[in-house]
């Protein structure tokens, strides 16, 4: 047997009989299994119940009686986004986010109902995911199991007794890094057995999960790669455990929750009050609507009485109101659409700011990767707002164009007792309009976003490996 292997099976053995370090073991796979089977039910929970909420949205849209459509047009619906397959693994911005949006005209509603504003403040905290287990506390557990693997052998005198014996250094070091990589993987399969199932299910993508698991792989090899390192590096455990879970506080801890706050700082958001003022005020600029003498509708009325050759809005073979909800409507869209690319562009750059502090958090990159192939990542929420924005901006202006065909002129501006009846259409022409579908990300843009950070990761992991060698000499020289 190679002596790698062997200083790797005595590490094991070690560890699987220090009651600590195996009750810690053993809980940590327990908490693993438990998170994600806990994970997976909620996430399957809440598919379900959106899936009903849509239903129930779409018949109450559905079943509306004859109406003016303007008045469906504030009547609005309500439009949900079922989640991927991975989020079950990673839940990512999701929970702060929300799934749902209330579609309406004159609008631009955001994302409504996220898990944390709905649930009780030990949820803000964080929730108990496989992702989280593995990035934050699998780390932690390698600390404590590894910290001592060369530092204890040293202290006992029994490292300079394999080095005379012929074991060479790296040989030494190989196996204690083995003997963690091990452990790692037993802390890695509850969560990547999930993590098959789920990328072979009907919405789940294979590819995408096995590149998830060698993105865990890598970070938690380079994490055991650092412990075993600050181990040969550092000649008492004490002083080993103490730089390691310092390490890990920084990297995985202060960081993390720092770097945000940072970016936005530099790239600040305006709230939502701001926003709604600053749109106010830009749409008072545009025109009103309502205001015979207001110089932009009096051109577009000039514009549509030349069009279809008339001299008066009452001859007109459409109605003119309609036409102007439909005007009215674009020019809106169009401002609330220039005040949600500026947000969407202020977001991503904040995004981009925390990325960068990857060279300073190896976990980081991973979080932003797992969620990426979650979908579960601020390109996914972006990417359901602007579908929903979409369907909005089709469903408002198809009813505001039914007003224009449907509702004569005559009877929309009629006062009598009959006219409201006379305003109305069919209830069927709200089964005509399309319902909303979320397309998700293709595969191929997901496994394109996930390259920069396995790159990052396979940098973390060289790091790893230049550590172990700068290790090994460490222990040749002291021999």
């Amino acid at each position: 047997m190679s002596a790698w292997r062997s200083v790797m099976r005595n590490e094991l053995r070690g560890m699987l009989r220090d009651r600590t370090a195996l009750s810690g073991i053993a809980l940590l796979t327990l908490l693993a299994l438990a998170a994600t089977l806990v994970s997976w039910n909620h996430m399957q929970s809440a598919a379900d119940y959106r899936a009903r909420q849509q239903t129930a949205a779409q018949q109450a849209f559905d079943a509306q009686p004859d109406r003016h459509p303007h008045r469906v047009v504030h009547y609005g619906h309500f439009v949900y986004r079922l989640p991927s397959a991975l989020a079950a693994f990673d839940p990512g911005v999701d929970p702060f986010t929300g799934s749902s949006m209330f579609l309406e005209g004159h609008r631009q509603n955001s994302a409504n109902f996220g898990d944390v504003m709905q649930s009780s403040i030990l949820t803000r905290f964080g929730q108990l995911t496989p992702a989280f287990v593995l990035q934050v506390l699998v780390p932690l557990v390698l600390i404590f199991l590894g910290h001592g693997v060369l530092a204890q052998e040293r202290e006992r005198g029994t490292l300079r007794q394999l080095m005379l014996q012929g074991a060479p250094a790296r040989a030494i070091i190989i196996g204690k890094l083995a003997a963690l990589w091990v452990m790692a993987a037993v802390f890695m399969l509850p969560a990547c057995s999930g993590l098959l199932v789920l990328g072979v299910s009907a919405q789940g993508s294979l590819a995408v999960s096995l590149l998830l698991m060698a993105a865990y792989a890598l970070y938690l090899g380079a994490w055991s790669m650092m412990i075993v390192a600050g181990s040969a590096v550092l000649a008492r455990r004490r002083d080993a455990l103490l730089a390691l879970v310092a390490a890990w506080a920084v990297s995985t801890l202060l960081v993390p929750r720092l770097a945000p706050d940072l970016a936005h700082a530099t790239y600040p958001l305006p709230d939502r009050l701001q926003t709604e003022v600053a749109i106010g005020r830009d749409a008072r600029a545009l025109g009103d609507s309502h205001d015979p003498q207001d110089p932009y509708f009096a051109t577009f009325r000039q514009q549509v009485l030349d069009t279809y050759g008339v001299t008066r809005i009452e001859d007109l073979p459409v109605n003119y109101k309609g036409l102007l909800a439909v005007e009215g409507e674009r020019m809106t869209s169009s401002l609330f659409n220039a005040y949600a690319a500026r947000s969407a562009e202020a977001q991503q750059r904040q995004n981009r700011l925390v990325g960068r502090f990857a060279l300073v958090s190896p976990s980081i990159v991973l979080s932003q990767l797992s969620m990426a192939a979650a979908q579960t990542d601020l390109a996914a929420h972006l990417h359901f707002v602007s579908q929903a924005e979409a369907y909005r901006y089709q469903m408002v202006q198809s009813l505001n164009q039914l007003q224009a065909d449907a509702v004569s002129y005559a009877d929309d501006t009629a006062k009598d007792a009959g006219a409201d009846s006379r305003k109305r259409v069919d209830r069927s022409h709200w089964h005509d309009i399309s319902r909303f579908t979320f397309r998700p990300q293709p595969v191929s843009a997901i496994l394109t976003a996930m390259q920069s950070g396995l790159l990052t990761l396979l940098g973390w992991f060289s790091v790893g490996v230049l550590l172990l060698f700068v290790g090994a000499r460490r222990m040749e020289a002291a021999r």
